[in-house]
């Protein structure tokens, strides 16, 4: 049941951390589902392109999203409201670093990351009636130094398994974070500074 009298938003992902983050600024929304969420977003296609930037790429999935969520709406003839989706994903060396694809991936992953700087990129792009604005939040992540050990216990715990680049900030991977430069939301995965400039062009102030 829509609350009419209240500005609310529609937001196309199942990540409870986003859902959070969202509630912590006071934004009302309605979840909206893809039909297959056994891959990220089901219908976007989350493979690079041949060459592509990172910022693009992470940019580019966060506007398929909304675009899609969009559509969704229009289909299922929802009460128009603006679609806020997002995408994060970690650049180390050059290469695009997503979700690991089981546990052997997530270790060596973190392997990767051990006593190394990388980038968190996170795009938010909110759709509305065929326009479309997104916004790109760049951080900075150093880890300390991991031994086995520790990168063994943090996958045995399942943390790591839907979390771009193996790990999450908000959760037991905070201790292995040397510095951090940038927004800490955004490496949670919904930069809330991004997000409230993007809502208030459409009509969402906080």
């Amino acid at each position: 049941m829509f609350n009419l009298g209240t500005p609310r938003i529609y937001l196309a992902s199942r990540s409870p951390r986003r859902r959070e983050l969202l509630r912590q600024i006071g934004v009302h929304f309605d979840s909206i589902v893809f039909r297959d969420w056994s891959r990220g977003d089901g219908e976007v296609d989350e493979t690079p392109h041949a060459g592509e930037a990172p910022a693009a790429y992470v940019e580019r999935l966060a506007r398929a999203k909304a675009e899609q969520g969009w559509r969704i709406v229009d289909m299922r003839k929802l009460q128009p409201q603006p679609v806020l989706a997002a995408d994060t994903t970690i650049e180390f060396a050059g290469d695009i670093i997503g979700k690991p694809r089981d546990a052997d991936d997530a270790r060596d992953i973190l392997r990767r990351l051990s006593g190394q700087t990388h980038r968190v990129l996170t795009a938010v792009a909110v759709a509305l009636d065929g326009r479309v604005e997104a916004l790109l939040s760049d951080s900075e992540v150093r880890f300390g130094v991991l031994d086995e050990g520790e990168i063994w216990r943090y996958v045995t715990s399942g943390e790591p398994m839907d979390k771009a680049g193996a790990y999450g900030i908000q959760g037991r991977a905070g201790a292995f974070v040397e510095y951090l430069g940038g927004s800490y939301s955004g490496v949670v995965g919904l930069p809330l500074f991004e997000t409230a400039v993007l809502l208030k062009r459409f009509d969402r102030p906080l």
